[in-house]
């Protein structure tokens, strides 16, 4: 089992930015059943309010991290900052200019404000997108970077920043490198969701899920509950300061593996569609080591792929229950 920092949060004000999206709302949700104070700063471009319960101890305020005074005044009296906001990578992808302006620039944004008001700790979420296309597999965090998308590009400039901040200034930082992170809270109904989502619209209305090249591609998919843990303990934990950390699974899964379990879940008899792959779909293979953080943190995952796919498939159920 994991050690849940749940006590470390009682009774103190967590600054969640993008607290409206996927994951930023599972964090939200943990930390108030942790007894913190929680105020959310999100845009809605991608995420969304109703992700969010009704909770005396949760403040929602709309507004974007490239808003330096709105930023510095929602983290004031903050203990911890968890720094969620970003444009994902298709978004970014789409945009490079918006990329740069919100996850560069509204990185720099909190940073700021943490040296200026002393803020204990902030987290910053980076993805395992920096690696690209890695010469070593399971990669490691000191695989060397290999930038193939302007989602990476800003990512890496995020990760600079925190270690520039905590090496000039003092400012206590810690990032996480996520890997593919899926579970309930992930809408398949937004545009911007990943793969696991669409694959479940799709079989689940009757449809093949579309798979972009031959499906041999490889992720390591980590479950959203595990991936929360994860952050909560970069938060709290003395040992994760000035540091980064891979949070996956160590397991590696094809695309088509991924679409036959989800097909095998839903009792389905469909069979793939194949179609080109995207601008985006540029990286073969992915795999994390995480003995750092198992080591440091003491932090390991619970969910296999295949227990947390259908744990996100109840959760799809149970939306569907309740719309009818």
């Amino acid at each position: 089992m994991n050690e849940h920092p749940f006590d470390a949060f009682r009774g103190k004000l967590v600054v969640v930015t993008g607290g409206a999206g996927f994951v930023g709302s599972n964090i939200v949700k943990r930390l108030l059943e942790a007894g913190a104070h929680v105020k959310v700063l999100d845009d809605f471009y991608t995420g969304s309010e109703a992700n969010l319960p009704k909770h005396d101890e949760l403040e929602v305020i709309c507004g974007s991290v490239v808003d330096f005074d709105l930023v510095r005044e929602t983290m004031k009296g903050a203990e911890y900052v968890i720094h969620e906001a970003a444009r994902n990578i298709i978004v970014s992808t789409k945009n490079p200019r918006e990329d740069y302006e919100t996850n560069i620039g509204g990185t720099l944004n909190v940073l700021l404000a943490a040296r200026e008001l002393n803020t204990p700790r902030v987290v910053y979420s980076s993805s395992a997108s920096v690696y690209g296309n890695p010469r070593h597999l399971p990669i490691n965090e000191d695989e060397s970077i290999n930038l193939l998308s302007p989602y990476s590009v800003s990512k890496l400039g995020g990760e600079g920043y925190c270690k520039s901040f905590y090496e000039t200034y003092g400012t206590s930082t810690a990032v996480v490198r996520y890997s593919n992170v899926y579970g309930p809270g992930q809408d398949p109904a937004n545009p911007y969701c990943g793969v696991v989502s669409k694959f479940f619209e799709a079989v689940l209305n009757g449809d093949a899920p579309r798979i972009h090249g031959d499906g041999e591609q490889t992720r390591d998919f980590t479950y959203v509950d595990d991936a929360v843990d994860a952050t909560l303990m970069a938060a709290v934990s003395v040992k994760a300061e000035g540091k980064i950390y891979n949070v996956a699974t160590g397991r590696e899964v094809t695309i088509n593996q991924l679409a036959r379990i989800i097909i095998g879940l839903a009792g389905k008899d469909l069979e793939p569609e194949y179609v080109d792959r995207r601008d985006i779909d540029n990286i073969r293979r992915r795999v994390l080591s995480i003995e750092k953080i198992r080591m440091e943190l003491r932090w390991t995952p619970t969910f296999t792929i295949e227990r947390g796919l259908k744990r996100t498939y109840e959760w799809i159920l149970s939306l569907t229950k309740n719309e009818s």
